[in-house]
């Protein structure tokens, strides 16, 4: 997904901004997730960031860190992305779609008066993040068709495949990961591989274990 603001480096990017705690949602660099605001400290937090650098981090509540009363405890990365869409519902709630621009670590969250959370975050472990289509040449595409079309057939998905097909391979790699239907750990793992040769064996060994187990999700992928 092409961006009319592209950022080549960390220092283009806001050392401190929201965070959208998200279990099982997954956003990656060049990525689009789309999402429904309804929530008033959320809806609070998108009109904050449509009046700056629209940069909101995804990121998942960790459900086995220990958590405060007041906060679940989060995964210590997540990934930040822009909000390149934005339509109101008129019954109050905000439609809007992150593109993904890179993952980040956490550093500290910050003691912020705002309803919703913020971080401050370090980019600098994840600069392949900012190059886009690298590593794609290392890619075992065939390994990721193949257990995509046995995952599909198992559980009777309609899956796109011309669709499919035409994708380069981290567009491929990162979408089918973004749309899996795995749990929050396996969302977890798909984010924090190295790379995207990394994400895309982490992707064929979940999905190759789901099959062994026979308990594969019904969601379609599309």
């Amino acid at each position: 997904m092409s961006m009319n603001h592209p950022y080549g480096g960390p220092e283009e990017l806001p050392a401190v901004f929201p965070i959208f705690p998200l279990a099982k949602a997954l956003l990656l660099p060049r990525g689009q997730l789309p999402l429904n605001i309804f929530e008033p400290r959320y809806l609070a937090m998108i009109e904050d960031a449509m009046k700056g650098p629209r940069i909101v981090g995804m990121i998942q509540p960790d459900p086995e860190a220990p958590t405060s009363r007041l906060a679940p405890a989060l995964f210590p990365i997540g990934c930040a992305g822009r909000i390149t869409q934005f339509a109101e519902s008129g019954d109050g709630r905000y439609l809007i779609t992150l593109t993904g621009v890179a993952r980040f670590r956490i550093v500290e969250e910050i003691d912020a008066v705002t309803p919703y959370r913020q971080c401050q975050a370090d980019f600098s472990p994840f600069l392949v993040d900012f190059s886009p289509r690298a590593g794609e040449d290392l890619v075992d595409r065939d390994g990721v068709l193949r257990t995509l079309r046995d995952f599909a057939e198992t559980n009777n998905l309609q899956i796109d495949w011309s669709s499919i097909h035409e994708a380069p391979n981290e567009a491929l790699v990162n979408a089918l990961s973004m749309m899996s239907p795995f749990g929050t750990k396996e969302k977890q793992a798909l984010l924090e591989a190295r790379d995207l040769k990394g994400r895309a064996d982490v992707l064929v060994a979940i999905t190759e274990f789901e099959l062994a187990r026979g308990k594969g999700d019904s969601t379609p992928l599309q």
